[in-house]
């Protein structure tokens, strides 16, 4: 058995912890540059606010419905979210930290009233965290998932389903007839694994509902569709196919990409940017101890501009694959320089390592004439990686980085981002008498 934990409506909830104010009335997390939703409140979601909405088309909710926008403020959730997973493992022996805000927790050998454990664990996240969550049981991945779903909604919205569901849905202690029920009340569109084309073309063949979908025949399934929405299909039939993973899987590719807060016309604030976002990139290939073998470099307009319109990108390979900083800024660096044509309003820019490899594979170095210096450099750059998780990101950064440069052009919009609550000492609350 698994069950999921999902924070409802994570960003938002994070932002109340600390100003409680925002209670009640309608709040909105806007993506990097303030551009869109990514997160919204119940209130938010009531007066017809989708997700990923341009902010220009929703703004006016300001004035007429008192909405308050917020800008990302990653650091805060990162650390609400390690809080709250840390509590949620409390609830079985094996968990998978699926994303930011939702953990699959396996639930074999555990005893006892399992949807009042779950209710206990929810209480605990939201006394101690201060983050509202629900809980979805059953026998599979999937069902757990979709479970979750009909929590949320049964405590959001109680007619769509029964509100004895809310917070907690467990399918395990239901009667089969009652968890075709709900199955029959769920769209196919919300099932995990059903994206939207999936989900237009079942519909499109008498395929609307959760139910529908799981009475069809599975190898029927795969031989129309793929061997993904067959898997689905057995979920759905109570026949796990989806374990947990232990640990999460390196990345082919990782990437550091953002959109600028003002256009850039000069090629010295670009590297700067460049050097920036490569220098994130190799923290991160070390985060998974891989070595990359190539670095890709881009940059382009707005399409949203009535601007001449400029796109390019280059990959450039490394001498050797490596995780050190120095290089990769480097290889990024040169791929810039022969990409760049000023006159252009870029918009963005960004840095892919490609060609990731296991840092454990050793390549033979060629050139006899001079030694290895690889092992120095991995000891450089874990005290690189070390100063900077002690003191922040960017307490040591490369010099085309532009140490102590701010504000810079083209740092992100973020005018509307609060404090990092628990994550900078300079920004702590102060409770006073």
């Amino acid at each position: 058995m698994f069950a999921l934990i999902d924070g409802n409506n994570f960003y938002v909830s994070c932002e109340r912890v600390f100003r409680p104010s925002l209670e009640g009335i309608p709040v909105v997390v806007l993506s990097n540059n303030d551009g869109c939703a990514i997160a919204r409140s119940n209130e938010a979601k009531a007066l017809g606010i989708k997700m990923g909405q341009p902010w220009h088309e929703i703004r006016h909710f300001e004035e007429s419905a008192g909405l308050v926008a917020l800008s990302a403020n990653f650091a805060l959730y990162g650390d609400m979210s390690d809080r709250m997973m840390s509590l949620a493992a409390g609830l079985g022996p094996t968990q998978e930290i699926y994303s930011i805000d939702e953990s699959f927790i396996g639930l074999d050998g555990v005893r006892g009233d399992l949807k009042a454990r779950a209710l206990a664990v929810r209480s605990r996240i939201l006394r101690w965290v201060g983050i509202p969550c629900c809980v979805g049981i059953g026998p599979t991945k999937t069902l757990a998932k979709m479970a979750n779903h009909i929590a949320k909604m049964a405590e959001r919205k109680s007619g769509c389903y029964p509100i004895e569901h809310a917070q907690v849905c467990d399918l395990c202690t239901l009667a089969r007839s009652q968890v075709e029920e709900l199955l029959a009340a769920t769209d196919v569109g919300e099932l995990w694994g059903i994206g939207p084309r999936i989900g237009k073309q079942l519909r499109a063949g008498g395929i609307a509902t959760a139910l529908q979908l799981a009475r069809l025949d599975p190898a029927t399934v795969r031989s129309r569709f793929s061997v993904v929405v067959e898997r689905t299909v057995r979920e759905l039939q109570g026949v796990a196919c989806i374990g947990l993973e232990d640990a999460s899987q390196p990345r082919q590719q990782i990437a550091c990409t953002r959109s600028f807060g003002a256009p850039v016309m000069t090629y010295e604030p670009l590297a700067e940017a460049v050097s920036e976002f490569a220098s994130r990139a190799a923290e991160k290939l070390r985060l998974q101890s891989s070595h990359a073998a190539d670095v890709l470099v881009f940059v382009r307009t707005s399409p949203f501009r009535q601007d001449p319109q400029y796109s390019r990108s280059i990959i450039v390979p490394l001498r050797r694959p490596c995780s050190d900083t120095a290089a990769i800024v480097a290889a990024a660096l040169l791929g810039l320089r022969a990409i760049f044509q000023p006159g252009y309003q870029l918009a963005k820019a960004g840095v892919m390592l490609m060609g990731l490899q296991p840092a454990s594979r050793e390549q033979l170095e060629l050139a006899f004439d001079k030694p290895y210096a690889g092992r120095s450099k991995a000891r450089l750059m874990q005290t690189l990686d070390a100063v900077n998780d002690r003191w922040g990101r960017g307490a040591i950064k490369v010099g085309s980085a532009k140490i102590g440069q701010v504000p810079r052009g083209w740092s992100m919009k973020q005018q509307r981002r609060t404090p990092a609550y628990t994550t900078d000492w300079a920004q702590l609350p102060i409770a006073r008498a």
